[in-house]
C-alpha cells in the first residue's frame, strides 16, 4: 500500500488536515515584518550638508544659506553629498548661475541635516549612513539575510536528522520551535494527498502580512505531529504505528478489515533502508540534479526580484507607506489567483510566467517616464503581486519535486539559495551610482531568465510525492531525457 492509498482509505484531505494547515498558519502572519522591516529601520530622509554659522550668514534666510552653500542638480533639488567650498554670493543675484568648475565643491564636511517631518530617527540619521556611508547601511538587510541563509541550510539538515520521540529537555524542545518555523511549510505538504496538496489554503499560507500579531497562539505549533510519511521512510516499522499525520479517532472510524497500525507498519516493511542523506544526494542522481540546479535558479530569481521591489518603496512615485500598504494588500488577489492556477495550468506554468512577468513589470517602468506617476506605481503594484505569486508557488512547487528522504534538505537548499538572493537584493541599489538604471535592469533581467529555467522543471500537478531517490528518477526521467 502507497501512503497516498492510505489517504484515499481514510477520507483524503479532512479536517484534522485543515486544522494543521490553520495551525501553522499561525507563526507566519508575522514572520514577513522582520523581513521587511529594513525599509523603515534604515530608511534615509531627505538631506544635505549641514552649513557651520558664520557672521556673513547673519542676514540670510535658511533658504539663501541653502542656496549659496549646497550645490543643486538639474531639477532645482540640492545635492545630497555636496557643498561649496566657499560660499556662492552670486547667486543670491542670480540663482541660475552655476559655478565655472566643480573645484568649487566638495564633501560634506560637518556632517549633515535630515527632514525629521517623516521619521524622528533611523540607522541612517543616527550614524549618519549616507552618502559615502550609504553601502553601510543597505548591508544592513544584508547581514539580515546572511543570518536567514545559515539557519536554512542548518535547520533544513537537523530537521530530517532529529528524532522527535527522544526525549529531550523542554528548552531544546523550544528550539526545536523556534527552528521549525521556517521549515513548516514544506514540510506540512508530506501530510497531505496529491489531489489535496493545491486545492488546500497552501498557496496562500505563506503569507501572513495581512493579520494581527498572534504571539500567543504561535506557540500551539507544539500539537502539529511529525510528518507520517517521513517516519515511516525515515525511522521504520518500529515508528509506524506512533506516526502523526492522522487524528486519534481515524483507526476507530475504518471500517475492517482495515487497520491503521498493521497498514503503517506493512508500508515501513515495505521500504528499503534509507541509508544517510546529505546536501551532496541533492545533486548524486542525473534527474534529482538537475532539479537542484534548476529550482535553485528559481529560488534565487524569486527571492532577488521580490525584496529588490519590496525595499524599494519610494521609487514608484508614491508615499513610503502608502506604498506598503497597497504593496500588502495587492499580495491577497495574488494568492488567491495562484490558487486557482495552480491547479488549472499547473506548478511550472504558473511558477515560471509569474517570474517573468514580475521582470517584464520592472523593465516597463524603466521605459515609462517619471512624471507619469500613476502608471508606474500601477505597473509597479502589478509586480509586486506577480513576485509574490512567484514565491507562493515556488514553495508547494519544490516541495513536490524532491523526494521525502531529502525533501527538507532540498528546501533548505533552495532557502540557502533564495537568502543568497535576498542578501543581494538591497545591494544592487548602491548601482544606480553607475547608471541610475542599472538596479532596474539587474532585476528585471534576473527574474526573466530565472523565470525560463522554470520550464525545464517537471510537473508535480496531481503527482504523488517520491518518497525515495528512485522514485524521481523514474518518475521525472522521461521528461527531462532529449
Amino acid at each position: 500500500m502507497k501512503f497516498e492509498d492510505l489517504f484515499l482509505e481514510i477520507g483524503g484531505f479532512g479536517r484534522f488536515q485543515i486544522l494543521v494547515l490553520f495551525i501553522l498558519c499561525l507563526p507566519r502572519i508575522n514572520l514577513p515584518m522582520h523581513f521587511l522591516l529594513h525599509n523603515f529601520l534604515a530608511a534615509t530622509p531627505p538631506h544635505h550638508c549641514a552649513i557651520p554659522p558664520q557672521e556673513a550668514f547673519e542676514n540670510l534666510t535658511t533658504e539663501e544659506v541653502l542656496l549659496i552653500s549646497i550645490p543643486r542638480d538639474p531639477d532645482g533639488t540640492f545635492r545630497s553629498c555636496e557643498m561649496f567650498s566657499q560660499p556662492q554670493f552670486q547667486l543670491l543675484l542670480n540663482s541660475s548661475l552655476q559655478p565655472e568648475n566643480s573645484s568649487t565643491t566638495q564633501h560634506c564636511q560637518h556632517g549633515w541635516v535630515y527632514d525629521h517631518s517623516q521619521f524622528t530617527s533611523t540607522i541612517a540619521t543616527q550614524w549618519d549612513l549616507v552618502c559615502e556611508q550609504r553601502g553601510l547601511n543597505q548591508a544592513t538587510a544584508t547581514f539580515f539575510f546572511i543570518g536567514v541563509t545559515i539557519g536554512a541550510v542548518i535547520f533544513g539538515y537537523l530537521s530530517d536528522r532529529f528524532d522527535p520521540f527522544q526525549d529531550v529537555p523542554p528548552e531544546l524542545q523550544f528550539h526545536k520551535g523556534r527552528a521549525g518555523r521556517g521549515l513548516e511549510q514544506p514540510g506540512l505538504v508530506e501530510g497531505v494527498p496529491a489531489r489535496g496538496r493545491g486545492e488546500d489554503p497552501l498557496s496562500l499560507a505563506r503569507g501572513g502580512k495581512h493579520g494581527a500579531p498572534t504571539g500567543a497562539l504561535s506557540s500551539r505549533t507544539r500539537w502539529v505531529p511529525e510528518s507520517a510519511r517521513w517516519l515511516i521512510v525515515e525511522l521504520g516499522k518500529a515508528k509506524a504505528p506512533a506516526c502523526g499525520g492522522f487524528p486519534k479517532s481515524t483507526a476507530a472510524e475504518l471500517s475492517p478489515p482495515f487497520h491503521l497500525p498493521q497498514a503503517l507498519r506493512k508500508m515501513a516493511t515495505d521500504k528499503k533502508p534509507g541509508g544517510s542523506y546529505s546536501y551532496i544526494s541533492l545533486f548524486r542522481t542525473p534527474v534529482l540534479r538537475k532539479i537542484s540546479l534548476c529550482s535553485g535558479a528559481v529560488w534565487f530569481g524569486v527571492a532577488f526580484s521580490y525584496y529588490g521591489m519590496s525595499m524599494n518603496l519610494t521609487g514608484f512615485g508614491l508615499n513610503m507607506y502608502l506604498s506598503q500598504f497597497v504593496f500588502g494588500v495587492i499580495e491577497i488577489p495574488a494568492k488567491i489567483i495562484m490558487y486557482v492556477l495552480v491547479n488549472r495550468v499547473g506548478r511550472r506554468q504558473s511558477q515560471a510566467w509569474s517570474l517573468i512577468l514580475t521582470g517584464l513589470c520592472i523593465g516597463a517602468n524603466i521605459i515609462i517616464p517619471k512624471p507619469f506617476t500613476s502608471l508606474r506605481s500601477i505597473v509597479a503594484i502589478m509586480g509586486k503581486g506577480f513576485s509574490e505569486s512567484a514565491f507562493t508557488t515556488v514553495f508547494l512547487y519544490t516541495s513536490e519535486l524532491y523526494p521525502t528522504v531529502l525533501r527538507q534538505n532540498g528546501m533548505g537548499y533552495t532557502s540557502f539559495v533564495a537568502r543568497l538572493g535576498g542578501a543581494l537584493a538591497p545591494l544592487v541599489f548602491l548601482l544606480d551610482e553607475v547608471w541610475r538604471s542599472l538596479p532596474e535592469v539587474t532585476y528585471c533581467g534576473v527574474a526573466v531568465c530565472c523565470g525560463s529555467v522554470a520550464f525545464l522543471l517537471p510537473e508535480t500537478l496531481n503527482v504523488c510525492l517520491p518518497e525515495g531517490i528512485e522514485d524521481v528518477e523514474k518518475t521525472h526521467a522521461p521528461e527531462t531525457t532529449v
